[in-house]
């Protein structure tokens, strides 16, 4: 376990991945692991200012994917490869499936030009195409987390989409994971808070001794 690993978190607004994510830096850590947590879109100064576009502005269909994928470059060049070089572990609070579900399955933007500027993006020198070793992904049905949303915080652009909205990013979510099933790890997040982080930790230990 004193490699690098790369593990992203996913789910729909409301499946409650942020939960979770700082329990699992901190069993890491007590493993002795250097972690660097981060998020997407965001991670760097630049990136969070296409952060905040991407969340409250109106534009279009590729014009957001776009902004995406912009702010994840910068974060792959200036956090997560540097992160990895230095054998730490990068947890991330989204990543590129997060793409392709809220702007592939959401808005039905194009799924071969998201894979194309994909492409383009995660090639880094470390490897052809940057993918995390795990992804973790928190399913929820759109309407439990409706209901979480309800008392939550003043909602963004995406927050308040309504549930048909959220039924497709779930589907962009299963596409994702029937393309790429090696690295997922399905997660029902309509269980307990305890529940959930047993199956967190199952997922990770899997992966290790893998």
């Amino acid at each position: 376990m004193n490699r690098p690993w790369f593990i992203s978190f996913e789910g729909i607004d409301g499946a409650g991945k942020s939960t979770h994510i700082d329990g699992l830096a901190n069993w890491f850590k007590a493993r002795g692991h250097t972690v660097t947590l981060t998020r997407e879109p965001g991670g760097t100064p630049l990136a969070e200012k296409f952060r905040a576009l991407a969340l409250h502005e109106s534009m279009d269909p590729l014009t957001e994917a776009l902004l995406m994928f912009a702010a994840r470059r910068e974060h792959l060049l200036n956090v997560i490869e540097p992160a990895l070089a230095r054998g730490e572990v990068v947890l991330c609070d989204r990543f590129t499936d997060a793409t392709f579900a809220y702007q592939g399955g959401g808005r039905g933007f194009d799924w071969k030009v998201l894979q194309t500027l994909e492409a383009m993006v995660q090639n880094v020198p470390a490897t052809s195409l940057r993918q995390p070793d795990l992804t973790i992904w928190f399913d929820l049905s759109p309407e439990v987390a409706a209901e979480r949303l309800s008392t939550a915080r003043v909602p963004d652009k995406f927050e308040s989409q309504p549930i048909s909205f959220f039924q497709q990013v779930r589907a962009g979510y299963a596409q994702r994971m029937n393309e790429m099933p090696s690295r997922f790890a399905q997660i029902s997040a309509d269980q307990t808070r305890e529940a959930v982080w047993q199956d967190v930790v199952s997922a990770v230990e899997k992966t290790y001794q893998a």
